[in-house]
């Protein structure tokens, strides 16, 4: 007897029409994603093409390596500080929020937050500089973290094979650039994976070139990930003692509050009223001022801040120590070196048959996490962890 329950196909066709109805003209159509090769247990399941995405990336091992990496503050024994995983799972539900009010596509939304730091190296951005001067040493272009992102997802998952996402996602991935202030994003549509293989080979020669997302999602993301740390950072900071909040910038405070929740709360509030109806994401100029103020503060008081790094030459000294400990293991063809037992030997012919030895030592460095890392030294050269409370005035 046949039966009447409608077919995953069906539901899936019925979702996919129902996205038509509910989201925005301007929004991303699961029907319209496009990947580099078509999957008969996509075409078949039940999913949505984005929904696969975000799975796919949740459960790589990109992913897992979050839980220990840097997002500001290292060697910090201090468990209530941000650690990138806890980052990226504020940039998935603010731009998610905002996705939601402005009818967009939560799904691709929701891949490309999950996957827009999946790139970063072991200590956080400081950790990026020194494996980029490690790079440019040995002949291979800058390290920059939204590269080494599409790296990861597309050539190195899977032992190589790559998890075969859609443009759309990689896009959104790729362009993330959460540092550099803009008071509108709009999208530049109509991209091939010709035109994005190509931004990525030029953001990968020259690391200023300025790219747009393709889709309106990808920017909410890329404007989301700004919400979620600019606050976040300066609650850690305080609570290191590094700041004061009466020291917050006054105008800054007058606009978005001084406090993590205020200062999301009135920057997700106001990019949604400025947004709605316009097919791009703005704040408007009083806040677009005042959250480049605050993040000017940020950097000038927190990032640059010399007293949260007396390791940094340590770690950089160690970035080269281990890159070149790798690199001569690879050239020697050392199989008892882990970078053969825990990452080579178990990638695919592929991998092994177009990657260098310079690009294999920086694949496998960079998906390390700072504990990872750390352990392959003897104790007596791991920089140690400071006190989890700098001393007053230090800022």
């Amino acid at each position: 007897m046949k039966s009447d329950l409608p077919t995953f196909q069906e539901v899936k066709a019925s979702l996919n029409q129902r996205e038509l109805q509910i989201l925005s003209k301007s929004a991303a159509y699961s029907k319209d994603a496009v990947r580099r090769r078509s999957e008969d247990r996509i075409d078949t399941g039940h999913r949505q093409n984005y929904a696969v995405d975000s799975d796919r990336i949740l459960h790589s091992l990109a992913y897992a390596r979050y839980i220990d990496k840097t997002q500001v503050f290292y060697l910090v024994e201090d468990d209530h500080i941000t650690h990138r995983v806890l980052h990226v799972q504020l940039v998935s539900k603010i731009s998610r929020t905002v996705g939601r009010f402005l009818g967009l596509n939560e799904d691709l939304i929701e891949a490309i937050a999950l996957g827009h730091d999946i790139g970063h190296c072991p200590f956080g951005h400081d950790g990026e500089t020194c494996l980029s001067e490690v790079c440019v040493k040995h002949g291979l272009e800058p390290y920059q973290h939204n590269v080494q992102s599409i790296r990861f997802l597309e050539h190195i998952e899977r032992k190589g094979k790559g998890l075969n996402l859609t443009l759309q996602a990689l896009d959104g991935i790729l362009c993330h650039d959460g540092e550099i202030h803009v008071q509108a994003l709009s999208p530049q549509p109509d991209k091939t994976f010709d035109s994005f293989d190509k931004e990525v080979a030029d953001k990968s020669r020259n690391p200023d070139l300025a790219l747009l997302p393709m889709t309106l999602e990808g920017c909410v993301v890329r404007i989301a990930d700004t919400i979620s740390y600019v606050g976040r950072d300066i609650e850690d900071a305080i609570r290191l003692n590094l700041i004061r909040r009466d020291e917050l910038p006054r105008r800054c405070v007058e606009v978005l509050g001084d406090t993590n929740g205020t200062i999301v709360y009135n920057l997700v509030t106001n990019l949604i009223a400025s947004s709605m109806g316009t097919g791009a994401v703005s704040f408007s100029q009083p806040v677009s001022e005042a959250l480049k103020a605050l993040k000017e503060f940020n950097l000038n008081r927190i990032y640059l801040n010399r007293s949260i790094k007396p390791n940094t030459n340590d770690i950089r000294t160690l970035f080269h120590m281990l890159y070149e400990r790798y690199l001569k293991d690879l050239q020697q063809n050392n199989g008892s070196s882990i970078i053969f037992s825990q990452y080579l030997n178990d990638m695919s012919a592929q991998y092994r048959d177009n990657t260098s030895a310079p690009q294999v030592a920086r694949d496998f460095i960079a998906g390390m996490t700072d504990k990872f890392f750390l352990r392959q030294f003897p104790e007596d050269l791991r920089p140690k962890s400071i006190s989890p409370r700098y001393p007053e005035g230090q800022g």
